[in-house]
C-alpha cells in the first residue's frame, strides 16, 4: 500500500528534488500534494488527510510548527527536513521526531520513510507531533523526553530524571522514584540534548542541578545528591559546575 505524501517547502527546487528522490528511491510513497508555505499546506493537509508530511523547518508566513499546530487534530506522520539549527534539533531530538538535514541525503531519506513506514504497518500511536509541540509550548520543566526502548518508545517528563551515567554504549537514565532505564544512546547524545538544569560534571556523568544537595571540594571534588549519591566532579567540568551552581 502507498503512502500518500505532501512535500512542503518554500523552495520549488527543493520540493522537486524530494519528489525526484522519492519517485526514484522510495516507491512505497505517493506524492498527492506540494505546497509552499502555512497557507497553502493548511488546508492541503486537512483537505487531503496525508499519511506522510516532509515539513521543511523555516519558511515564509510561519514555520513548520505553525503548520503541526494548525493541524493538531489531523493524525500523520512528519519528516522535518531542514538546515543545521541547533534549537530546532533539540526540539525533534526530544521528540523522537525523523528528519534529514539539508542537501538531502539519498541513504538518510530512505532510512526516514522505512521507520515511517515501519510505523505506519504497526500502527504505532506514539505522537511524535504531539509531543513536540508540546515541548514547545512548555516551561523548560514540563518538557518531556522520548527515551526509545526495545519496544518503541517512553515519554518522560525531564524534571523526572535526577542523573545520567555513561554505561559503554548505553546510558542508565535515573528518575525521582529511585528506578531507572538502560537507553541505547551514549551520554553524549543527552549532553547534545538536555539543556539545563542539566550539567555534566564527569565524562561518565550528566546531573539535574535541581536535584544536588551538596558540593565537597575534598577528594578533588564532588556532589552529593539529594538521594545521597556521591559523583566524582572531574576537572574538566568542575569550573562549569561552580559556575553554573552560582559559587
Amino acid at each position: 500500500m502507498k503512502i500518500k505524501s505532501i512535500i512542503v517547502d518554500d523552495e520549488k527546487i527543493a520540493r522537486d528534488v524530494v519528489a525526484n528522490y522519492l519517485e526514484k528511491y522510495c516507491p512505497v510513497v505517493e506524492v498527492i500534494g506540494q505546497a509552499q508555505h502555512i497557507k497553502e499546506a493548511v488546508p492541503m493537509i486537512q483537505s487531503l488527510q496525508p499519511q506522510l508530511v516532509f515539513l521543511d523547518v523555516e519558511m515564509p508566513f510561519g514555520n513548520a510548527f505553525d503548520i503541526l499546530e494548525a493541524c493538531e487534530g489531523i493524525p500523520f506522520e512528519t519528516i522535518f527536513i531542514t538546515a543545521y539549527s541547533e534549537y530546532s534539533l533539540k526540539a525533534l531530538n526530544l521528540s523522537a521526531a525523523y528528519y534529514i538535514l539539508k542537501p538531502i541525503d539519498i541513504t538518510e531519506l530512505v532510512a526516514a520513510v522505512n521507520k515511517v513506514q515501519l510505523s505506519l504497518l504497526k500502527s504505532d500511536e506514539f505522537n511524535r507531533n504531539k509531543i513536540l509541540l508540546q515541548n514547545l509550548r512548555s516551561k523548560p520543566e514540563l518538557q518531556q523526553i522520548a527515551l526509545p526502548t526495545l519496544h518503541g518508545f517512553d515519554i518522560i517528563k525531564t524534571a523526572s530524571i535526577t542523573r545520567l551515567q555513561a554505561k559503554g554504549n548505553f546510558t542508565e537514565v535515573y528518575f525521582t522514584d529511585g528506578s531507572f532505564k538502560l537507553i541505547c544512546k551514549f551520554l553524549k547524545h543527552f549532553d547534545e540534548l538536555l539543556d539545563a538544569p542539566f550539567i555534566r560534571i564527569h565524562r561518565s556523568y550528566i546531573v539535574n542541578s535541581n536535584f544536588i544537595k551538596s558540593y565537597s571540594k575534598s577528594a578533588g571534588g564532588y556532589v552529593t545528591l539529594h538521594d545521597g549519591t556521591e559523583i566524582e566532579v572531574s576537572t574538566t567540568y568542575k569550573e562549569h559546575l561552580l559556575k553554573m551552581m552560582g559559587v
